[in-house]
């Protein structure tokens, strides 16, 4: 070997055990959007519930349709903006959703009417670009350097997660709920400096979407069981977390003191994931998700079976955040790597539509039986889904490669 390729950074640049500059840089930027949008979802989890009792209007019923609205539009339009991405390129899309984020944020914000706030979640829900930021992951990344750009990126809405928790109680105390709601608006705005900054742009792409048959995309063994995943993992997210604040206040713990609950739960659940995603156990993709599954799982049914005890819900989140964020993290990582490479966008749009869907359907479906039946019901409907995907997830391979080209006849 030369002493001229030995000091050029080409080829550690170009190798495929390590990240390059410029995928690393990507990233980063994209994580970063991840996380100031994600912020805006998560934050209002913890605090919502307790700040619409006693206020006019509000029910439990109503606080499922809140958090859940949201979602109901990102899973109508994430097909949309992920295949249009795919057209007329992913900046213009990620531009348009955050600036649609931005707005319903601020809507939000102007008044503490159900409708209102309902309508400025939907507005919202309508900045649909998960699909299109986890596609272009997958254009700005090597095959060989993805899973590690998905990781970066699960990770940080790891830790935009445990902030939200840790920092609403004390947001609510200070700027209330409407000041939230209007902070996550400027993040938005934030997010789009950074989309105009800091993330590289795309190569020019030579494929359409439209040569891959859309039964294709929603019939692949593979896609079927990530999209049944994630749909099923948000559902309990959102249901959860119509739960637990309340139970953790009826239980003795006061509304202020919860964010010291969430930053242990979450910090703990946080470290104990680790060796799944950066040791020897992160090649082993099937049985480290498999026990993802079962932990949130277990998590479940210890919260269920302890809705009166503050020591068993807090266990049973520890164990919760262990199993959220292993799956969080592995999920898009996953989608990438088996979606047909001309139709990216299409195919982690529709990744994106089930994953809100679920947001949707766990947050009414949770405030519902919360109204109508009481918590336990809510949880043991949670465990019986999680077991359910356990089922479904038990045949998959243990890696998931990338389908093949699909022709256009």
């Amino acid at each position: 070997m030369s002493l001229l390729a030995l000091i050029q950074p080409h080829p550690a640049v170009n190798s495929p055990a390590r990240m390059s500059p410029e995928e690393l840089r990507a990233s980063l930027a994209l994580a970063s959007i991840f996380g100031l949008r994600m912020l805006g979802m998560f934050i209002i989890l913890p605090v919502f519930a307790l700040w619409a009792q006693g206020r006019p209007g509000w029910n439990l019923t109503l606080v499922g349709l809140a958090l859940g609205a949201y979602g109901l539009t990102q899973a109508f339009l994430q097909i949309p903006f992920g295949a249009a991405s795919d057209r007329h390129g992913r900046k213009p899309l990620m531009y348009l959703g955050l600036t649609l984020f931005a707005l319903g944020s601020f809507v939000c914000a102007a008044s503490e009417a159900p409708l209102v706030v309902i309508a400025g979640r939907v507005l919202q829900g309508a900045g649909a670009i998960s699909g299109v930021a986890i596609a272009m992951a997958a254009d700005l990344t090597r095959e060989s350097q993805r899973t590690k750009a998905m990781a970066i990126i699960g990770s940080t809405i790891g830790v935009v997660f445990a902030i939200s928790f840790v920092c609403a109680p004390f947001l609510q105390q200070t700027i209330g709920v409407p000041g939230i709601f209007a902070a996550t608006g400027v993040l938005a705005l934030a997010a789009m400096a950074v989309v105009r900054f800091a993330l590289p742009d795309a190569a020019p792409r030579l494929e359409r979407a439209a040569s891959i048959p859309w039964r294709v995309l929603l019939s692949a063994p593979e896609l079927v069981r990530l999209n049944v995943g994630i749909f099923v993992l948000h559902a309990i997210l959102m249901a959860t977390f119509v739960v637990v604040p309340v139970a953790m206040a009826q239980a003795g713990l006061a509304a202020g003191a919860h964010s010291w609950v969430y930053l242990g739960a979450v910090i703990t659940g946080f470290v104990l994931m680790l060796p799944a995603m950066v040791g020897p156990l992160a090649a082993r993709e099937r049985p480290v998700f498999l026990v993802g599954i079962a932990l949130v799982t277990l998590a479940l049914g210890v919260i269920a079976a302890g809705l009166a005890s503050l020591t068993a819900i807090v266990a049973g989140l520890v164990i919760f955040f262990v199993g959220f964020n292993v799956l969080e993290a592995k999920l898009p990582a996953l989608v990438s790597r088996a979606a047909p490479r001309e139709a990216t966008g299409a195919a982690t749009g529709i990744y994106s539509s089930v994953q809100f869907l679920g947001t949707f359907f766990g947050a009414a479906a949770g405030g519902t039986l919360a109204q109508h039946a009481g918590f336990a019901a809510v949880m043991l409907a949670c465990v019986a889904l999680a077991g359910g995907w356990l089922a479904v997830a038990w045949n998959m391979g243990d890696f998931v490669p990338r389908a093949a080209p699909v022709s256009r006849t």
